[in-house]
């Protein structure tokens, strides 16, 4: 008894320390400087663990003045409540009030705590957030590796296009002197509405946008943009550029092989993707397809956030995304915007451009940047945004959120919203005809007063932004560096690609339209040649009408499969060879060759059916060399529907031009008009369908006297000449045209 007494004494002293203790905090400011020694602006690594491990230290750049102080207030009475009689006689309150007291929490780095304080702090944590429902069950973080630190800053960032029109050229301004800081640890958004320059300027940081009409400077620990940087950086489009037919897994896999280190083994990249497979919440879907507009696959959360894992599965130094969350229901979106926060506690910069975000999203970045008209309207903390509005005389007359508070302002619609006092007297001033129907100033009139009232406020923190900084010149010298860092070497590369390929498209190449389409033709092919007596003139007139339309058909039929190879794969061609995940040469082999095994499977089925049910020569030497003709054609005529393509990059223009390039081809082949005239006839030497059909019936009638349409009884090493060097030549033309498209991107 005297035991149990000593413990309830010692459990309601503890309990009232405790209680002692939270109302002193209460009481204390919330300054920055009274938060946690060593805690800075520039330091948002050290200032966000403090905020995630330390409830009294809350971060700066997430909560001031009475929000922090709800927060208390909040986890007090949760405390108290939590503070009962039983409790207190086990002892267990004492070990519930020192982990809520500390607020214990997972960090990205892999810090463990043990299981009962984990449980216990949950109830008190800050960052609580409904765990997302596509999320799954949460696994352990995993370990990141340490990474470069980079600080980026960019002052002055203006950009403009060039409009054509019919009679005159416009020149149009997208961004007027944009400038910032963004320091490593830092979860910045990119805010404005629709057409303010929130992409171009994040293309521009990302160094995707280095056009010359880009002008400022944009530098990383003060140097300016290399090609180095291309493999510490991460970008996410906003469209999930992704292919339909591989796996989540297969996809993060690939990404890994193509883009870790070459010091990594094969093992330690496929383990790294599978640990961000977990890392990501996407375990359960894992061996699911990405599936697209005609493919049945993952949700738009799970597809957000396997283009998220391809970015972060390098460790990159800088991650920036368009609008993750666009499409994304609420919850999803905060579990999104967690994760972000996740990566940028391993000493990651993080910049994202985010159009419309709940309140509980707002409060979760640690600066804001608003664009309005491709201006500045304020760059700073996100947490100070509605204060510094507010000091300028807009301040919202009814509780709403702070991120549609702000795209209001940027759009210059004051309703709802307080009007300065220099602008009401500026709308009494001047004539009624600027005003709007309910006494507003207009919308330019807005935008002009916020740029000036951002100038005159914040000039002076401006012109700090650019201060060099001190840092070890081994940080500067490695992004000066500009040698590229391959993850691959060209073999591995061509062989990942050669499979990713494959797998890719074999769901295309065995539809069953395809199949259809080339066996019902065979079939009545066979039919209307069944049979065809090749010892008569007229029999073997028959069969070179047949050889004429199997010319024309494996011809026709590749040239317009291969035109659509190049512009349905530009985006992600630009994506991954912005990235630097592969050289370009790699993946035009990889691409060409790829499609062959796949492609040469249904001529084969089609030959088998044709030859027999025609009756042509059955040998063995024939049957095996007219195979062999029909394959020089297919692969020929791929070739020019990759340059047609390659060249155009226009779906409706490169079918346009291969309709005609085929018709003339067909029309100088020979067989409808057997004396061409001389300033025409070059272009049958040109034409794969004329080289083939002369092999045909060489093939075929070579032995016979007299000879067929006068053809020469050699042994067709002319055609199959011409069929190989179009064969290269063409491919070699749709290779330089990819060149050339990624010099003018």
């Amino acid at each position: 008894m005297e035991k149990s007494s000593n413990s309830t004494t010692l459990g309601r002293t503890k309990s009232d320390q405790l209680l002692e203790t939270l109302a002193a905090v209460f009481k204390s400011p919330t300054s920055q400087s009274d938060l946690a020694p060593g805690t800075s602006d520039s330091g948002g690594t050290l200032s966000r663990k403090s905020s995630r491990r330390l409830v009294v230290g809350a971060s700066p750049a997430r909560s001031s003045g009475g929000g922090s102080r709800n927060a208390h207030i909040r986890k007090a009475r949760s405390a108290q409540m939590k503070l009962d009689l039983e409790e207190l006689s086990s002892g267990a309150a004492l070990s519930r009030a020192s982990s809520a007291s500390l607020g214990f929490s997972f960090s990205f780095t892999g810090f463990t705590v043990p299981p009962d304080e984990i449980a216990d702090s949950k109830l008190f944590s800050d960052d609580d957030i409904p765990e997302d429902i596509e999320a799954g069950i949460c696994r352990p973080k995993f370990q990141a590796e340490p990474t470069l630190p980079i600080y980026l800053k960019f002052r002055e960032v203006s950009y403009k296009v060039v409009i054509k029109g019919m009679t005159s050229s416009e020149e149009r301004d997208i961004l007027n002197g944009i400038s910032g800081d963004v320091s490593p640890g830092e979860v910045v958004a990119l805010m404005g509405p629709s057409g303010s320059g929130k992409t171009t300027l994040l293309n521009i940081l990302g160094g995707r946008l280095t056009h010359s009409a880009v002008a400022g400077s944009v530098t990383y620990n003060d140097q300016p943009y290399s090609k180095f940087l291309k493999s510490r950086i991460g970008f996410v489009t906003q469209d999930d550029v992704l292919f339909p037919h591989l796996t989540v897994k297969e996809t993060l896999t690939y990404a890994a092989l193509l883009r870790l280190p070459l010091t990594l083994t094969k093992q330690q990249k496929e383990k790294r993707a599978l640990d961000v497979i977990y890392e990501l919440g996407l375990d359960r879907c894992q061996d699911t397809m990405i599936g697209g507009s005609f493919v049945r696959g993952v949700s738009g959360g799970e597809r957000k956030r396997v283009c998220i894992g391809n970015e972060i599965i390098i460790n990159p130094s800088l991650l920036f995304l368009d609008e993750p969350t666009s499409g994304l229901d609420s919850t999803t979106a905060l579990r999104t915007v967690q994760t972000l926060q996740d990566i940028a506690e391993t000493g990651k910069t993080v910049l994202t451009t985010i159009h419309q975000p709940s309140s509980r999203l707002f409060h979760k970045f640690d600066k804001l940047i608003v664009l309005g008209k491709g201006s500045l309207l304020y760059f700073g903390k996100a947490s100070e945004a509605t204060d510094y509005f507010s000091s300028i005389g807009c301040s919202p007359l009814i509780a709403m959120n702070p991120a549609e508070f702000l795209l209001d302002l940027a759009n210059g619609n004051l309703n709802d919203i307080s009007v300065p006092p220099e602008l009401e007297d500026r709308v009494q001033m001047e004539n009624s005809e600027t005003e709007t129907r309910n006494g507003k100033p207009p919308p330019q009139v807005v935008h002009e007063y916020l740029v000036e009232a951002y100038e005159l406020r914040f000039s002076e923190n401006e012109n700090k932004l650019m201060d060099p900084l001190h840092l070890d010149e081994e940080p500067k010298l490695k992004v000066l560096s500009s040698k590229r860092q391959w993850g691959a070497s060209w073999w591995q590369q061509y062989c990942i690609l050669f499979i990713r390929g494959i797998k890719e498209r074999r769901h295309d190449y065995f539809s069953w339209l395809r199949i259809t389409q080339v066996l019902s033709t065979a079939i009545i092919l066979g039919l209307l040649w069944w049979q065809s007596d090749s010892k008569t003139s007229r029999g073997r007139q028959d069969q070179a009408g047949l050889l004429f339309f199997i010319a024309v058909f494996w011809g026709f039929f590749p040239v317009f499969t291969a035109i659509f190879t190049f512009p349905q794969e530009r985006a992600m061609l630009s994506k991954e060879r912005a990235a630097d995940m592969y050289r370009l040469s790699a993946y035009f082999l990889a691409r060409t060759t790829s499609d062959l095994p796949l492609d040469l499977i249904l001529p084969v089925l089609f030959i088998l059916v044709v030859y027999f049910m025609a009756g042509l020569r059955l040998s063995a030497s024939p049957f095996f060399l007219s195979m062999l003709t029909v394959f020089l054609c297919i692969v020929a005529a791929q070739g020019l529907g990759l340059a047609i393509g390659a060249t155009l990059m226009d779906l409706k223009r490169a079918t346009t031009l291969a309709s005609v390039t085929v018709m003339t081809f067909m029309l100088a082949g020979g067989f409808f008009v057997e004396k061409v005239p001389v300033f025409i006839s070059w272009i049958r030497y040109l034409s794969f369908n004329y080289h083939t059909y002369k092999l045909l019936l060489k093939v075929q009638y070579q032995d016979m006297v007299p000879p067929l349409k006068g053809i020469q009884t050699d042994n067709g090493s002319r055609e199959v000449g011409a069929l190989v060097a179009m064969i290269f030549g063409y491919r070699l033309l749709a290779y330089l045209s990819l060149r050339r498209m990624k010099l003018h991107s």
